[in-house]
């Protein structure tokens, strides 16, 4: 859905939490005493179980007649590991990998203007940023990237495509799109720089605010707040928030999105490991409680958004409208693993505040509103938004009966 959106790519749609710094000597707790090696015997398995990885790589530097760049090997390795676990969200991120999506999080970077999504194993776009080489070039929602720069892509390795299509501004880069009117077709775009505004908002008549959300970056609460300030200096007397086709993001600038609108103290989102440890986030309290409030979402509110729905929805703080949402119900942390490297990993589930598991499963809406495959291929236009028109029927509802 093309709607003026934020993020040029998604990861794969992250929800991150914090980054934990994490290098260290050895996998394995070894100890060596004057002739021997200690080591303790569930990690000796572990040791055993790996080596074959150690076998194939002396047999590599025994016979393979070519360069060998060890480091390359191990970064081969590891991403082989990642990518065995057939977890979209757990990734190994090399030096220039890192920096990008470091890049993306801070809400800048060089590339083409896409946010992208794997479904179905297939890279899909879920928005064309105005303004950037992809806008003025035609690209639409709905279309699937199957190459980029000659190189056959699909959803298992959405990071890697990611990768090959960011650069340095005004460097070139040759895309292969499949649209299914069309068949597959190549666009040569010149990368430009993508500044992401992840918030903004208006006062449309009736007193109806409209804040439009599209990710939670690590600023986002800062300017949603002032946002929604700004707003009620204008006379708001209820607000829509569209959180269609966000794919989240931080989890505490989701806690603290939320906490505009739900009593200090109450539970927003928990989480839990593989251990079993459960960990709670609070609301923080905020200004704008009992506000009427629509919240607008459909098959690509992810992760982030979703804890932000559930809440809304679990405490009846306000109408969730449009499509169920993706299905993102897991969390991911970012390990700092040396020389500019990361890992970010799944490490938890989340629940809403009712303790609704909702991976893969995402959160229905209490009205729902369909958006017509066809106005997809046309440039946005709100007059034409189902989704939109109905919000504003909803709130404008809410605002006269002065509450919920």
């Amino acid at each position: 859905m093309s709607k003026k959106r934020w993020i040029g790519w998604t990861l794969g749609i992250v929800l991150v939490t914090n980054t934990i710094t994490f290098f260290g000597t050895s996998v394995f707790p070894v100890f060596f005493t004057k002739d021997k090696v200690i080591v303790k015997r569930e990690d000796y398995d572990k040791i055993v179980q790996f080596s074959k990885l150690l076998d194939i790589n002396e047999l590599i530097h025994q016979r393979y007649v070519g360069e060998i760049d060890d480091s390359l090997l191990q970064e081969g390795a590891i991403k082989g590991m990642t990518a065995a676990l057939k977890d979209p969200y757990t990734v190994f991120m090399n030096k220039d990998e890192y920096r990008e999506f470091s890049e993306q999080s801070e809400g800048n970077y060089s590339g083409v203007g896409l946010q992208v999504q794997s479904k179905e194993e297939k890279i899909k776009i879920i928005d064309v940023f105005e303004g950037t080489p992809a806008k003025k070039a035609g690209v639409m929602p709905g279309d699937e990237i199957q190459k980029v720069n000659g190189t056959e892509v699909d959803g298992k390795n959405l990071d890697k495509a990611v990768g090959m299509m960011k650069g340095p501004e005004g460097t070139e880069v040759t895309i292969t799109f499949f649209r299914e009117d069309k068949g597959s077709f190549d666009l040569k775009l010149k990368r430009a720089k993508v500044n992401i505004m992840a918030a903004k908002g208006e006062v449309l008549s009736g007193g109806i605010g409209y804040l439009q959300l599209s990710s939670f970056d690590e600023d986002s609460s800062k300017s949603f707040k002032k946002i929604l300030d700004d707003l009620k200096g204008k006379g708001m007397k209820g607000l829509v928030i569209d959180l269609r086709d966000n794919p989240g993001g931080y989890l505490d600038q989701c806690v603290n999105i939320v906490s505009n609108f739900v009593p200090k103290g109450n539970l927003v989102v928990s989480t839990m490991d593989k251990y079993g440890g459960k960990k709670e986030y609070n609301s923080k309290g905020g200004n704008y409680v009992g506000l009427p409030l629509v919240v607008l979402t459909n098959e690509n509110s992810a992760s982030a958004s979703e804890i932000f729905a559930g809440a809304i929805r679990d405490y009846e703080a306000g109408t969730l409208l449009g499509e169920k949402t993706y299905g993102k119900g897991v969390v991911q942390t970012l390990f700092e693993t040396g020389e500019g490297t990361a890992l970010k990993v799944t490490i938890s589930k989340y629940y809403t505040p009712k303790g609704e598991d909702i991976n893969k499963k995402g959160i229905s809406p209490n009205v729902e509103v369909k958006y017509p495959e066809e106005l997809l291929k046309q440039p946005y236009s709100r007059e034409k938004d189902p989704q939109f028109k109905k919000a504003l029927e909803v709130i404008g509802e809410k605002v006269e009966r002065g509450g919920k």
